[in-house]
């Protein structure tokens, strides 16, 4: 195991191109660190330049308090999981296990027991002589996982891993990574756009978006607390509701209503721009409240999920259990102020 860190790393492509713009921050030994973000914030390249796939243009990577910059791929004592698997069709899941063992050129007794040994964990025993043809997407992902797993890395860099998988599986791989961190404790870096997954699996997440780090914390922080405006409608399916207001006499004016000011730790003045934000969670249907008007109802089952219209603006609510309410009925809403929150309308970042 080890520590991995960055320090002002950037990458730029030509002259000009700037796609990581000097981000710093730590992952301890074991830990399971996250990078989330949307599509072309950088989160992936900045996990290649980890692997040594990529060229870091400014900055340093270190790994085990050793800077790795100019270390080639091999050399770097990590292992890799891809988004494709990455295969050999030609091989059997036993023989695509031991491929890099054998390149190591490692004893045969050592590369059978570290394939055994990680195919007993991934629940591979009875595959082993299979081709990956004949799997399923999950048994080759397992196996590419197991691939990473017998060269007993001080990293493990998982690159989106489950994108190409159906949802039903999706969840169930979620939990196998993850129980697979608790039993090896190995650090691991994983990338994805899911702010689920990220939830479900991080330690911590490191929140990514334009080549720069937003807010990094644990997924409670993150979501209890987030920093600044990005943060709070990216962490949180579905996204938090945010409305445009102004402070005004203790409150927040705003789609023709006054709102509750939220706890703050920052000092507003009368009339200053701000983003008002609700979790659609926070929300419940009350007999008397902000009224807003039934545009769709989603039933799922245990939960509600509502779209409502308050003013010239629409926002999601979710109930435990199932209503009565119909589309164009007119209901009244209200909330815990207590879960609120307030960004600053020009920053955006949390007041």
């Amino acid at each position: 195991m080890a520590s991995v860190a960055f320090h002002n790393v950037q990458k730029t492509y030509g002259e000009k191109v700037k796609v990581i713009h000097g981000i710093t921050f730590d992952i301890q030994d074991g830990e399971f660190v996250v990078l989330v973000g949307p599509s072309g914030c950088g989160k992936s390249t900045l996990l290649r330049m980890l692997a040594g796939l990529e060229e870091i243009s400014g900055g340093e990577i270190l790994i085990d308090n050793k800077v790795i910059n100019d270390l080639e791929s091999k050399d770097r004592d990590i292992a890799m999981v891809f988004q494709s698997y990455a295969l050999y069709p030609h091989m059997t899941v036993g023989e695509n296990m031991a491929f890099s063992l054998r390149l190591r050129k490692a004893d045969a007794k050592t590369t059978e027991e570290r394939v055994a040994h990680a195919a007993r964990i991934l629940n591979l025993d009875k595959l082993l002589d299979r081709y990956p043809r004949e799997l399923s997407g999950g048994q080759r992902q397992r196996v590419a996982m197991g691939r990473a797993i017998v060269r007993d890395p001080k990293v493990f860099l998982f690159d989106e891993p489950l994108s190409n998988l159906d949802a039903k599986l999706r969840v169930a791989m979620r939990a196998e990574i993850k129980a697979l961190h608790q039993r090896l404790k190995t650090t691991t870096v994983y990338v994805t756009h899911d702010q689920i997954e990220a939830m479900t699996m991080a330690d911590r997440i490191v929140v990514m978006h334009d080549g720069i780090v937003e807010q990094i914390g644990t997924p409670l922080e993150l979501f209890d607390r987030p920093g600044n405006l990005f943060v709070a409608q990216f962490i949180g399916s579905p996204a938090m509701n945010v409305f445009k207001g102004h402070v005004h006499n203790g409150g927040v004016e705003g789609l023709g209503a006054h709102w509750p000011m939220p706890a703050i730790t920052h000092s507003v003045s009368e009339g200053q721009a701000v983003h008002y934000g609700i979790r659609p969670t926070d929300w419940h249907l009350a007999d008397s409240g902000v009224a807003a008007k039934v545009i769709v109802i989603e039933p799922t089952g245990a939960e509600t999920e509502l779209l409502l219209q308050i003013g010239d603006q629409r926002f999601t609510l979710v109930m435990h259990g199932r209503t009565q309410v119909q589309p164009n009925d007119t209901v009244h809403v209200q909330f815990d102020v207590a879960k609120a929150h307030l960004f600053d309308g020009q920053s955006e970042q949390r007041l």
